[in-house]
């Protein structure tokens, strides 16, 4: 599986998103502007309805952009063909799966979808990254199983390992937390930061768990009211992104702790 090395994998620019029908325009957030580098844990976070989910699919070519651009890998994505995104870029979403009479090695070695001939059958190559994903993110025990027998957090590290599999220099994960309890949010969300640091891939995520985003992510995107800032966990607690981030009247941010904390 190759490894990248250091550079801007996906910029946004002047990004606009929302929602055109052919007689209204309704933006959720614009002026968006940030650089994602390679390597790198990202964490997108913000309040619900804010439009996390909007721009996530702006950004894999799901929804079309009002206006801005964004390229990935130098590369406007506008111009970018469905397969060749699909070597660039993965995704895991929060869908139910549909295919859970798989095993898991089926299910991961989908990923290799994009590189294998017209019946889908496997080379030596596409056999050991399916291995190597298995074994990054250590479900190698598990290949045999069918999904239908997995628990949400086996079934999410499974999907994980598809991403992996498909040997983008992007992956993109909207809420992979969901569903899970307080330790396997903080063991996926650790497994991620694991991965951008031997894998050298950017991993780009939505979620609810700002605390353990702060912790772990190398950068974090907060969407808020009217504004888009990206930067280091460090630099958006020092100047005070996240004080507002909810109504002030039930929650608050600890800068000493870098948590939340609710008001008594």
């Amino acid at each position: 599986m190759k490894k990248e090395t250091s550079h801007i994998t996906l910029k946004a620019e002047q990004l606009s998103i929302g929602y055109k029908t052919k007689k209204v325009e309704t933006a959720i957030a614009s002026n968006i502007n940030f650089e994602l580098q390679k390597g790198q844990l990202i964490g997108l976070v913000g309040a619900n309805g804010i439009g996390k989910s909007t721009l996530l699919r702006t950004l894999i070519k799901v929804q079309p952009a009002l206006s801005g651009s964004i390229a990935l890998n130098g590369r406007d994505l506008k111009s970018t063909s469905n397969l060749e995104l699909a070597k660039e870029l993965s995704i895991v979403l929060t869908e139910p799966l549909t295919s859970k009479n798989l095993s898991v090695y089926e299910l991961v070695a989908l990923g290799r979808h994009p590189y294998t001939n017209w019946v889908g059958n496997l080379s030596e190559e596409d056999i050991t990254i399916v291995n190597e994903s298995l074994v990054l993110v250590n479900i190698l025990e598990l290949k045999d199983k069918r999904c239908f027998e997995l628990s949400d957090g086996q079934l999410q590290k499974v999907m994980i390992a598809r991403a992996l599999a498909q040997d983008t220099a992007i992956i993109v994960l909207d809420e992979p937390t969901t569903h899970l309890d307080m330790y396997h949010k903080a063991y996926i969300l650790k497994l991620l930061q694991k991965l951008t640091k031997e894998t050298g891939k950017t991993i780009l995520f939505s979620s609810h768990e700002i605390d353990l985003a702060i912790q772990l992510c190398d950068s974090m995107i907060v969407m808020r009211d009217k504004e888009v800032i990206c930067d280091q966990p460090c630099n958006l607690i020092s100047v005070g992104i996240f004080d507002s981030l909810f109504p002030e009247d039930l929650i608050a941010f600890d800068k000493s702790t870098g948590s939340f904390r609710i008001k008594k």
